[in-house]
Parts: structure tokens; sequence; C-alpha cells
């Protein structure tokens, strides 16, 4: 298969004859999952520690905020330069350093009692976070036929919001109960665990010949790949802008003490969107990224015009996470198929991006939040997303085809 823009990511040249099964090979499929799954609680159980790490490493909890800091500039800075040089390297044993990478920083983050040390592993952390995002799409792809790509990815994706609602919540509750050492450390024990099911369980594939290695600027300048990566941008951009200071944008409604239901709402509707877009994805990929994006532009309106009623403010969160739930699965298919024979550098630009708008997100956020006012947030998706509509609507030929014009 060529890299030619529209090709779809590569096929097995394993033994197991999984290019020509109709089935998904789940087992497979549930141990990248797992791997999405560590990662994101990776990024995120510093937030619900935040207090008791503050304490037992005698910082302020603004320095312990900095632990998510320095992960995503560890991602920020190396996703794109390590995806390069490691593209001749075999995909499994590259899949298990970063797998196992996890083991060690998050046993160096439940044993250290230096800050400093602890800055470092989050960094590290970061790293391999940014190398493993890289891989997950294009891995998840070529284990099955070009038709069930899509469906694959979400299946790998699902430990995404399941991290993030359930992931989060949990070891924040393991912290209170076992202290967040231990919580870091049973981290740890699984990620081990992860690492003997991908042995296991996951095929291996060949890195991509010398000859065959497109330079980042001649990925970056395939059709359609810039305008995968602006719609990453400023989609979440959006989401980041306004997620980030979700508790003051709804105080005028009266929900401040009811942020945990919001949040609810928005978790429940996210995975519903997850299982949507995993069923549909790929006959549908291109309506299903318009409609996401028209929904939470529509999000962006009624939350303008009417934030202030409670009523509203729940019809918003529900509607929100219908939108963003499965925006990853699409936006990281779309880069995949874009891309080709380049799918995994492709992606370490999407996560690069990606990173980029969370920082992005909380910056203007907290300029607007210090200036205008929360009022001023839906106003800002609504700028953010009708140029994000107008690029994916454009991507007709590359980036976001119709059904019928992918093979």
């Amino acid at each position: 298969m060529t890299s030619t823009p529209t090709a779809p990511a590569r096929s097995p040249d394993v033994s197991g004859g999984a290019a020509h099964s109709e089935r998904l090979p789940l087992p497979s499929l549930l141990a990248l999952a797992m791997a999405a799954f560590i990662t994101v609680l990776t990024e995120a159980l510093p937030a619900g520690l935040l207090p008791r790490m503050s304490v037992d490493l005698a910082v302020s909890e603004s320095m312990v905020g900095q632990l998510v800091t320095l992960y995503a500039l560890g991602t920020l800075l190396t996703a794109i330069p390590l995806t390069a040089a490691t593209q001749g390297w075999r995909r499994k044993p590259l899949l298990l350093v970063a797998i196992a990478g996890f083991a060690v920083v998050n046993t160096l983050t439940a044993v250290s009692t230096h800050f400093v040390l602890t800055l470092a592993a989050r960094f590290f952390a970061g790293v391999f976070a940014g190398l493993l995002w890289a891989l997950v799409a294009g891995y998840a792809a070529r284990m099955v036929p070009a038709h069930l790509q899509g469906r694959a990815m979400a299946v790998a994706m699902v430990g995404t919001p399941l991290a993030l609602s359930l992931g989060v919540p949990a070891g924040t509750f393991l912290g209170a109960a076992v202290g967040w050492r231990s919580t870091f450390g049973i981290m740890s024990v699984l990620t081990v665990f992860l690492v003997g099911w991908v042995l296991a369980k996951l095929p291996d594939f060949p890195g991509q010949a010398a000859d065959q290695r497109l330079s980042l600027a001649s990925v970056f300048t395939l059709p359609g790949v810039r305008s995968v990566l602006f719609a990453t941008l400023a989609f979440v951009l959006a989401h980041n802008v306004l997620y980030t200071y979700v508790a003051p944008f709804i105080v005028p409604s009266g929900l401040a003490e009811r942020i945990d239901v919001v949040l609810l709402v928005f978790g429940v509707s996210a995975l519903v969107s997850i299982w949507l877009i995993g069923v549909m994805i790929d006959r549908w990929l291109r309506e299903l990224m318009l409609g996401s994006t028209a929904l939470f532009l529509g999000v962006g309106v009624l939350l303008g015009l009417w934030g202030s009623t409670p009523a509203v403010v729940y019809a918003g969160m529900a509607a929100w996470g219908l939108a963003f739930g499965g925006v990853a699965t699409l936006l990281q298919t779309a880069s995949a198929k874009t891309a080709g024979e380049a799918a995994d550098v492709a992606q370490s630009m999407l996560v690069t991006v990606w990173n980029i708008a969370i920082a992005g997100g909380g910056l203007l956020g907290g300029v607007l939040l210090e200036t205008v006012g929360v009022r001023a947030f839906p106003w800002t998706l609504v700028l953010l997303l009708v140029p994000t509509s107008w690029v994916v609507w454009r991507a007709r030929r590359h980036g976001f085809p119709p059904a019928m014009s992918r093979g």
C-alpha cells in the first residue's frame, strides 16, 4: 500500500489473518484501551489527589498543579521528534517501551520524597504518553481491514472517557483510603499486568524502511492533514476554554454546589457519544464530525443566550458531552486514514496540537475570566467553531471525505 493521502493505515503482515477477519480482535484492542486508560489516569490523577500530595511533599497546591504542567510539557516537546526518530522500529517493542515507562515513572512518583524528582518523573511520564498516543490509533487500524478501522480505533480509545469518568474518581477514593503513594503504586502494578497482556495478545508490525519514510514537512503538507490538525486545534481549544472554567461559569445559574452532578451529566453523555460513534464511524466519519461541530456550536449559542437558567445548563452539558465524547476517535481516525503510511507521524502531530489546545484553553479562558467574565466563554466557542465547521466542510476530498470516497 502506498503513502497516498487517502490510503488507509497499513495492513498487518503477521500471521493470524487479522486483515481478513470480519470480527474485531477484541483482546488486542482492549489491551490498547487499557494503555489509554493508564495514560489518561496518570495525567489526570494529581488533580484528584492534590491536597494530599501537597501536604506530603511539603509544597503548595499550586506547585503540585505543576505536575500536570510538566506532564503536558513532556508530551509537547517530544511526541513529534520521538515518533519521527523511531519510525523504523518494530511497533510492538516500541509500544512495550512506552507502556513499561509508565510503570517506572509511576513507581518513582510513589516512592519519591523530593519534589524535584517527582517533577522529573512527571515530565518523563509525558514523554512516554506522547509516544504511546502516536502509536495507538495506527496500531489499532493495522489489526483490521479498512472498513473496520474506525470501529477498531473507537474500541482502542474507550479507555480515555472511562479513565476520566470512572478512573479519576476511583483513584481519588483510593487516595483517601490507602494514601496517594499507594494509588500510584497500584497503577504501576496494573501497568506490569498490561505489559504481559500486550506480550501475549498483540501482534507485531514492522516499522518503515528508510526509503519509505516521509519527513515531518512532507507529512504536514499531505492533502488533508492540515485540515485535520486545524479542526483538532480549534475544537479542543473551544472545549478547554469552557471545561477548564466550568465551575465559575455555572455560578450565575445557581448550580455551583451541584458541579459534581453537572460534570456527571457531561460524562455520561460523553460515554454515549463514544458508543454511537464507534457504531457509525466507518461509514459516516465526515457526517459525524460535521454533526459534532454543529452540535457544539449550538451549545455555545444556547449557553450564550440562556446560560443562567439551570435547565439550559443541564441540557447544554448533555449536548456538549455528545458533541465532544467521540471527537478524539473521529479526529484520530481522520488523521490515520489521511496520512496512510505516515499515520504514526501524523498522530504525533495531532497529539502535540491537542496538548497545545489544552494549554491554550486554560490560558485563554483565564484571560477571559479576569477581563470580561464568564459570559464571554460561550461566544468564544462560537468564534472558534464557525471556522472549524468551514474547514471540515471544505475538506471533502482529503481529511474528511464522504463515505462514498473512502475505500
